[in-house]
């Protein structure tokens, strides 16, 4: 009789071939039942207790997954594959391996594919989110992530610019202000693997406040997802969240909100009314579905934000 891990391998396989996307061998190991998004706000700890780096091997895993480090968004892929490979194999993983894309082609390539539905594990380097995007836009590689993530549990974690691309609606280019106004931010398309939110990194160390409302002036239907440096928003799908680190997480919830932004110039400043603001401390821990008694409930309106941020988006193909 067919095992759970057969089943599911061979979901993936018909999926895959249904994308055009290479098979998935059956000497693939199994899955967790979950997966997980690991988005960190960059500047994560490499050096002392290293939390959010040990929290992705585990959830990927453990020593024995395999992990591999998405290169792509960065201008010197070498230098950033240089800066993670010491501190992976110093914190007992045992099988991580760089992959990086330059041109749409090499995204494209059947054997890279391959690798990217066998991992256990991808974390995306930091550098700019357009550059990623502009290799992994409708290509195999992007469709490869989707399938590992939602059928495979596959975890997928991006530090700066990697957490930034996390998102469908992708927060691409903003300076800092003040302010919040409607030219403030451009948004573009991301992986989508976070439906429901748009990331900003390095929040707080950078002013980022005013950026994030811009955005979310402009898609009040998202939430808006701040992420300090040295802090990670982990996300069981479909289960619960967990800050890890040593900043915070700012929640920014405008579906209820009333702003002016179809009706001032675009640099004017917004007027934007009745927006939620969620702090969420490193080391807080919220249940969206009700397992743990020791986890304390969230209040109502912050599990309603954190049922949208759990919930899986669609695999993008």
């Amino acid at each position: 009789m067919p095992t759970r891990r057969d089943c599911v391998v061979g979901l993936v396989g018909g999926l895959a071939g249904l994308l055009g996307l290479p098979g998935v061998g059956h000497t693939a190991p199994a899955r967790r039942r979950y997966g997980h998004l690991i988005a960190v706000g960059g500047a994560e700890d490499r050096q002392r207790d290293r939390l959010i780096l040990r929290r992705f091997i585990e959830v990927s895993g453990g020593p024995q997954a395999r992990l591999l480090l998405l290169t792509a968004a960065s201008g010197d892929p070498a230098g950033a594959w240089e800066g993670y490979r010491g501190v992976f194999a110093e914190l007992g993983a045992q099988r991580v391996e760089p992959i990086d894309f330059r041109t749409v082609e090499e995204a494209n390539d059947p054997a890279a594919v391959q690798r990217i539905l066998d991992t256990d594990g991808v974390y995306i380097s930091g550098g700019d989110q357009r550059r990623l995007m502009s290799v992994l836009w409708e290509s195999q590689a992007a469709r490869a992530l989707h399938l590992a993530f939602h059928l495979r549990g596959c975890c997928i974690g991006g530090t700066s610019a990697g957490a930034a691309a996390l998102s469908r609606q992708m927060l691409a280019i903003g300076e800092p202000t003040l302010r919040p106004y409607r030219d403030a931010v451009s948004l573009d398309i991301g992986l989508g693997l976070l439906a429901s939110a748009i990331i900003d990194q390095h929040f707080n160390e950078r002013h980022r406040l005013g950026r994030l409302l811009s955005a979310l002036a402009l898609r009040p239907d998202l939430l808006g997802v701040g992420i300090d440096e040295d802090t990670a928003l982990v996300i069981e799908r479909g289960r619960a969240i967990e800050v890890l680190g040593n900043g915070a997480v700012t929640l920014l919830d405008g579906r209820q909100m009333r702003s002016n932004v179809r009706e001032v110039d675009p640099e004017q400043p917004l007027t934007l009314l009745d927006v939620r603001v969620h702090l969420l401390p490193a080391g807080t821990r919220y249940e969206v579905v009700d397992t743990d008694p020791d986890t304390p409930a969230p209040p109502p309106a912050l599990r309603q934000a954190l049922e949208l941020l759990v919930r899986p988006g669609p695999i993008r193909g």
